[in-house]
């Protein structure tokens, strides 16, 4: 739990470039409804960036902020809101900010990718988290030492982790409901026609068996194991051996259920996870290949070409150049310390 009771949390949001807005608007509009529903100020909030300047999120918006880092105000919590290309941030004043800020006790917290930022400063060691689905591979590759969850939102001790969307409103509800009582939270919700506060436990994706049907555990189970073993594929036999079917018998339920042959299913699933780590991590192409269950980086470029009709390389060009350019024409949103 943030603070006590019967204090005004100070809440800081520090916005690094390409956040995404609608996760951070999830986390901040929580805060505000509780003050406005209580009738009292539980909350304060103040925007922060690396260097004191205006931010730019996801959708080219621009955020005035407070202040920036190494700022000498207290806070009880801190979340870091981050969005796209969050590995090639370079921060070093915010991460140094970032680690004065533990050293005080405060709570840090990570919004979206945030994730990335905090685990980078060594910030997460000995802590469970979480990050959005479509960053949990690459996070997973260059922090092999963390306990990366697929969970909506994980709270650790004095880590608050999330993963977009409006997962970010989930978890400073649970936050809410802790300090503030359920029936605050519950109210809040129904102001946002939520039609349920999401737990920790609950998942960023909706499974296999939601989208199928729970009559079909083998295809399900076939899938999982797919999705386990991506960096050393197995055979369609093995997959038919573990499941209990046959060949022929696994096909037709693909085909039927998943409209394609089990070995294009899973071509195209190790094929997401390698455009997950091209898009979302720095790590070499044929790294990636590898990491992918693919033989060579040559066969990985044509396997990828043919699915998205580019090769990886240029991929990663294009979102580089795509980033580029949502920098160049930013609408300015003054934002200011709040009640």
């Amino acid at each position: 739990m943030i603070g006590t009771a019967d204090t005004t949390t100070r809440v800081g949001f520090y916005l690094v470039p390409q956040f995404s807005m609608l996760a951070f608007g999830s986390a901040l509009e929580a805060l505000r409804m509780a003050n406005q529903l209580s009738g009292q100020s539980l909350y304060r909030w103040t925007l922060i960036s690396s260097d004191g300047h205006s931010v730019t999120c996801s959708n080219g918006i621009s955020f005035q902020v407070n202040h920036g880092a190494q700022t000498h105000e207290r806070y009880d919590a801190v979340f870091v809101c981050s969005g796209l290309n969050v590995h090639l941030i370079n921060d070093e004043a915010g991460t140094q900010w970032l680690r004065q800020l533990d050293k005080q006790g405060t709570v840090l917290g990570a919004i979206c990718t945030g994730t990335y930022l905090l685990a980078r400063a060594d910030l997460l060691n000995d802590h469970r988290c979480t990050i959005h689905w479509e960053n949990l591979a690459a996070a997973r590759e260059e922090f092999p030492h963390l306990v990366i969850s697929p969970e909506l939102f994980e709270i650790d001790r004095k880590r608050y982790t999330c993963a977009g969307g409006t997962a970010p409103l989930d978890m400073m509800l649970s936050e809410i409901r802790s300090r503030h009582g359920s029936e605050l939270a519950t109210r809040i919700s129904e102001q946002f026609m939520c039609e349920r506060i999401r737990d920790q436990n609950d998942r960023q994706r909706v499974p296999l068996t939601q989208r199928i049907g729970a009559s079909q555990p083998k295809l399900a189970e076939a899938v999982s194991l797919m999705e386990a073993n991506i960096e050393e594929p197995m055979t369609l036999d093995e997959l038919s051996h573990h499941v209990g079917l046959s060949r022929r018998q696994l096909e037709r339920l693909f085909q039927r259920y998943l409209h394609c042959v089990p070995t294009r299913y899973y071509l195209e699933l190790r094929l997401e996870r390698a455009r997950q780590l091209l898009l979302q991590s720095s790590m070499p192409i044929v790294d990636i290949a590898l990491a992918c269950g693919f033989i060579s980086a040559p066969h990985f470029s044509k396997c990828y070409r043919d699915t998205f009709s580019l090769p990886p390389r240029d991929e990663r060009r294009r979102a580089a150049g795509l980033l580029a350019d949502s920098h160049g024409h930013p609408k300015a949103v003054k934002r200011s310390s709040a009640e």
